[in-house]
């Protein structure tokens, strides 16, 4: 057993989690807290928060989607981005 254990983490890896970690603040700074906010009854915050994780499930299954059709895609991107 190592003493430091993320020394044996990818730097790819603390990358991704860094850059996950800045988007869920951005999400919560951008979209959750003003739409927590807005309302006052307990029930209407909750629906609120509610459609505000939908957007950001949203969200996370376009950029999913996105990357999915530039790595099945790569070859015919890349040899359209070198032909010019």
């Amino acid at each position: 057993m190592k003493l430091f254990a993320l020394t044996d983490i990818g730097h790819q890896y603390l990358l991704y989690a860094v850059a996950g970690a800045i988007c869920l603040a951005i999400f919560v700074t951008l979209i959750l807290s003003p739409a927590l906010s807005s309302y006052g009854r307990f029930w209407e915050k909750a629906a609120a928060g509610f459609m505000a994780l939908f957007v950001l499930a949203a969200l996370i299954v376009t950029g999913v989607v996105i990357g999915l059709v530039v790595v099945i895609y790569w070859p015919d991107i890349h040899e359209f981005i070198n032909s010019g």
